[in-house]
């Protein structure tokens, strides 16, 4: 099937597709998503999804980085083992990194620290970054911002935030990726009528699976476990709420994925 669309976000490294990732990938390319981008949180998941880059070449590409709830193990030698890792012609992107206020696994220290270090890698790499943000929006906009000029492009990825979030990212010149928390009645509705300020050419797509299955699926999945086939779902909820033809959504996110990734 022809490739209609891209998962920018998908935990491939997951424990829970260790027995079945090749079925999963299968199941993703019926469904017409002819390309994913593995995340990489740690340097373990990173040098992981290398691997799986490397073994399935064709469909998958991937970020390497640290997650803010890991910052803690951040070291010299992390930075110096991620420059390597972006030399991997299969790596994409910085990330994921950022900013998790909300759970503080690692010291917000911690995690400043380990966000610079990777906004440095950035920058000197010419890679675009991957972000993750939970109740850090105003610390991580000032760090972006003083970095935004050095940096080639940067996605706010799954993003779940406010207008005012939305609005400082755009200045900032960043993509969203939008992930099914969009199809969440109990959630995600505030991000509906957020879509439309989104311009065209900065929006994409992504599963975050094997998290953040979409909750009106009908009938409901016996698994809980996401799947990047499920992002044809989400794209029809995002292209309803849009009012615009799938197929031009998925001709506007495509190639704004493929021109971020430099795929």
């Amino acid at each position: 099937m022809q490739t209609q669309w891209i998962d920018i976000g998908l935990n491939l490294t997951d424990s829970s597709f260790r027995n079945d990732i090749e079925a999963v990938l299968e199941r993703a390319v019926a469904q017409g998503v002819g390309k994913m981008v593995v995340t990489g949180t740690s340097i373990a998941e990173s040098e992981q999804a290398v691997q799986l880059c490397q073994q399935y070449s064709e469909l998958l590409c991937c970020t390497a980085g640290v997650h803010p709830h890991d910052a803690k193990s951040f070291s010299t030698a992390t930075a110096n083992t991620l420059r390597d890792l972006y030399k991997e012609p299969c790596v994409v992107a910085v990330g994921e990194t950022g900013l998790d206020f909300n759970r503080n696994f690692s010291t917000p220290e911690q995690q400043i620290k380990a966000f610079e270090v990777q906004l440095e890698l950035a920058a000197e790499s010419g890679l675009p970054l991957f972000l993750h943000e939970r109740d850090a929006f105003k610390t991580q906009f000032e760090m972006l911002k003083s970095y935004r000029d050095q940096i080639s492009n940067a996605v706010a990825h799954c993003f779940t935030g406010e207008k005012d979030a939305l609005y400082g990212y755009l200045d900032l010149d960043l993509h969203i990726g939008i992930t099914g928390w969009i199809c969440d009645e109990r959630r995600g509705t505030h991000l509906h009528p957020l879509l439309k300020d989104i311009p065209p050419e900065r929006l994409m797509l992504e599963t975050d699976a094997p998290y953040l299955l979409p909750r009106d699926i009908k009938p409901k999945p016996k698994s809980r476990r996401n799947e990047p086939y499920h992002l044809p779902h989400i794209a029809r909820k995002v292209a309803t709420l849009l009012d615009k033809p799938e197929e031009q959504l998925s001709a506007e996110t495509l190639a704004n994925t493929q021109r971020f990734f430099n795929l």
